[in-house]
């Protein structure tokens, strides 16, 4: 069947706007789309059984058993119906046909699209060594994945969780706040070291160890061992082994690309887009951890593995493939919650890309605020258990001026006044 730049097929029919992937991403980009006006058909394809959700709460507060299940939806399910919004949910895209503006579905099912957004997320990085495959080893990327991890954390269970990142980190308060025994093996000197630096790094290193979690660095896992299929420890390549009633594997994230490459979109650390999160094809963008947009404010591609991606870059979408010249040049954003230390992050910086940091505060109090700097720019700010700071850091990051590090130390010196 021909198509044409107009949206219809060659029946006259107008064919809808497709979204692949049915998350926060693939909700949010369907919500903007009727938010501006656009009255077509619209249809999101997801490959889970579950109503699109967030996933920061999966690590926080679901896996903690705070915050109710319903609250980790994006919408209530009556939603998508009222809206007019095709939901089709266990339903996997196979391929896309770019020349016949086509999805494949597993069941060999086609849907075809005038405008298709790609908002398919990533996967956990699996743990090539052997044993991993064994019941109690788990990996957290969906709502069952963080359910199964629940039931593990208990009163004395021992919980070894492989990779100091923010998911590692965030499951380890967990198990402890469930009375587990934790254990964290990271085979870097500190947790979240290319991420934060050493200077940094440390008040993780010194807040886990403080809610005693032993925590080993230069850690290699050369097995998991087991009994009847089950996982009982986590061998070492120093020959040390690690007793375990369960594994928590959080090594990071892999962008799901496979869809895109295989359809001859450009693919280099993600799907590349431009500024307006359109791919190497001209009806298709892509949006979230899957993406890896142009950014105009650092003049480069950047791919984001965070919650504020994933809220905002659909909305961008969305406008650029109603045809508006939308541009996405937010400036990153991702906040942790670990026992008492609750944390925003807003910039930038690529790892060693910055020459010093700048501590306002005291950062063995765990309420401060830290500064990345390059030439008296800042690049980015973490506060920490210090609130309602984020805007005037993001207005720092994004004028990249020079400011008087002495001011930027001192409390006494209004963020908005530098």
């Amino acid at each position: 069947m021909s198509t044409d730049s107009s949206g219809t097929d060659d029946g006259g029919r107008e064919r809808p706007f497709v979204i692949v992937g049915a998350s926060l991403g693939g909700a949010k980009a369907a919500q903007a789309l009727r938010e501006a006006g656009y009255t077509g058909g619209i249809v999101l394809i997801g490959d889970e059984h579950e109503r699109p959700y967030e996933r920061p709460p999966l690590s926080k507060g679901y896996l903690l058993g705070t915050s109710a299940r319903e609250k980790i939806y994006v919408h209530p399910p009556q939603w998508y119906a009222e809206h007019d919004v095709t939901l089709r949910l266990g339903t996997p895209v196979v391929a896309i046909d770019p020349a016949a503006h086509t999805v494949t579905l597993a069941d060999d099912g086609r849907v075809e699209y005038a405008k298709l957004l790609l908002t398919t997320g990533s996967s956990p990085r699996r743990l090539p060594v052997p044993g991993a495959d064994q019941e109690g080893v788990h990996y957290l990327r969906r709502v069952e994945d963080s359910e199964r991890i629940r039931e593990a954390f208990r009163p004395g269970a021992r919980v070894v969780v492989v990779g100091a990142g923010w998911i590692g980190l965030e499951t380890a308060a967990a198990a402890r706040a469930a009375g587990a025994e934790v254990t964290v093996l990271e085979v870097a000197e500190l947790p979240l070291l290319r991420v934060l630096g050493r200077e940094v790094a440390q008040v993780f290193a010194d807040l886990h160890r403080d809610h005693g979690v032993d925590l080993r660095f230069g850690a290699q896992v050369a097995e998991l061992t087991g009994t009847d299929g089950r996982v009982s420890g986590v061998r070492l390549a120093d020959g040390t082994t690690v007793p375990a009633d369960a594994v928590v594997v959080g090594i990071g994230i892999a962008p799901a690309t496979a869809l895109a490459e295989a359809a001859g979109l450009e693919v280099d650390n993600g799907v590349k887009t431009d500024q307006h999160l359109r791919t190497s094809d001209p009806d298709i963008h892509a949006a979230g951890d899957v993406a890896n947009a142009y950014h105009p404010l650092f003049g480069r591609h950047l791919r984001v593995e965070h919650w504020a991606n994933a809220l905002n870059q659909p909305q961008t979408a969305a406008r650029a493939m109603l045809g508006e010249d939308a541009v996405y040049d937010r400036v990153p954003y991702f906040f942790t919650d670990q026992y008492d230390l609750g944390m925003e992050y807003v910039g930038w910086v690529e790892p060693g890309g910055y020459d010093r940091v700048v501590f306002r505060g005291d950062p063995a109090t765990r309420e401060f605020i830290a500064f990345w700097t390059s030439g008296g720019r800042v690049l980015a700010g973490m506060n920490v258990n210090v609130w309602d700071v984020t805007d005037p850091i993001r207005d720092l990051v994004r004028s990249g001026r020079a400011v008087d590090l002495k001011a930027l130390a001192d409390p006494a010196v209004p963020l908005t006044d530098l």
